[in-house]
C-alpha cells in the first residue's frame, strides 16, 4: 500500500527535559508499566499513516485533522478513534464499517510497526533487566495484535503480562498492582500521552514521560520526569 501524503510533521525531536541517563523513577521501581507505540518502538508516525489511509478518499483537510488528533491522543484505542474518523470523512461508521476499517488498519500497520525504529536504549534495557524488575506492557493496541508483534520482535519473554485493547489502561494498572502486591509508589508507568498519564495518576503510580517530536508540548503541561532515550551502565 502507498501511504497517503502527510503534512505538518515535525522533523527534529525535542531536547530531553533531563540529562541523559537512567531516570531514578525507573531505576528504583520494582514494577514497570510500559506503553508500546512511542515508548518501545518509534511507531507513532506509522499509526498516523494508517489512520490517514482509512480516510484516503476524503479531502486532505480531513486526513490532516485525523493525523493531528491521533498524534495528540496516542494512548487512545483505535476502536474509539476509527468511528470518529469515519464520521469526519462522511463515511459509514456503523459496526460493520468500523470492523472493516479496523481490519484494514491492522493490515496496514503491523509490519510497519515491527520494522519501525526502536526507541534508543529500550530494547537493551528490557532484555537486560527483565530478571530484576517486573515488566508489564499496557497498550491501546488490540491484545491479539500486540501479542503477535511482540512474538515477532522476540520480546514476549521480557513481559510478565501483556494488556491490550479492549482492556482500559487504568484497569490494567489497577488489577496488576493488586495481583503483584506492589504499592503504587514502588512502580512507574512509562508512556507518551495524556491518556497514559491519566492511567498512572488514577492509580497513584508515578509517571515517566517518553518525549518525542509528536508530544513535546506535554513537557509544558505535565510536571513529570522525562527522557527521549535510555542510556545506562
Amino acid at each position: 500500500m502507498t501511504s497517503p501524503a502527510r503534512t505538518g510533521s515535525r522533523e527534529a525531536a525535542p531536547e530531553p527535559a533531563e540529562e541523559a541517563g537512567l531516570p531514578p523513577v525507573l531505576r528504583d521501581a520494582g514494577l514497570v508499566f510500559w506503553d508500546f507505540d512511542g515508548v518501545v518502538k518509534d511507531s507513532v508516525e506509522v499509526k498516523s499513516d494508517g489512520f490517514r489511509w482509512i480516510v484516503r478518499g476524503a479531502d486532505d483537510s480531513i486526513g490532516n485533522r485525523v493525523q493531528r488528533h491521533h498524534e495528540a491522543n496516542g494512548g487512545i484505542s483505535r476502536f474509539e478513534k476509527i468511528p470518529l474518523y469515519l464520521s469526519w470523512a462522511g463515511m459509514s461508521s456503523d459496526a460493520a464499517a468500523v470492523r472493516r476499517a479496523c481490519s484494514e488498519f491492522s493490515r496496514f500497520v503491523v509490519d510497519a510497526v515491527i520494522d519501525s525504529p526502536w526507541v534508543p536504549g529500550v530494547r537493551d534495557y528490557l532484555v537486560e533487566n527483565r530478571g530484576d524488575q517486573v515488566f508489564i506492557l499496557v497498550t491501546a493496541t488490540p491484545a491479539d495484535e500486540i501479542g503477535w508483534i511482540l512474538e515477532r520482535l522476540d520480546l514476549l519473554p521480557c513481559f510478565s503480562e501483556v494488556h491490550g485493547a479492549p482492556m482500559a489502561k487504568a484497569d490494567a494498572v489497577s488489577e496488576t498492582l493488586a495481583r503483584h502486591l506492589f504499592e503504587p509508589d514502588q512502580s512507574v508507568f512509562i508512556g507518551d500521552s495524556e491518556s497514559d498519564h491519566r492511567a498512572a495518576t488514577s492509580n497513584s503510580v508515578p509517571f515517566l514521560l517518553r518525549l518525542h517530536r509528536f508530544n513535546d508540548d506535554l513537557i509544558e503541561v505535565l510536571d513529570v520526569p522525562s527522557f527521549s532515550e535510555l542510556s545506562y551502565g
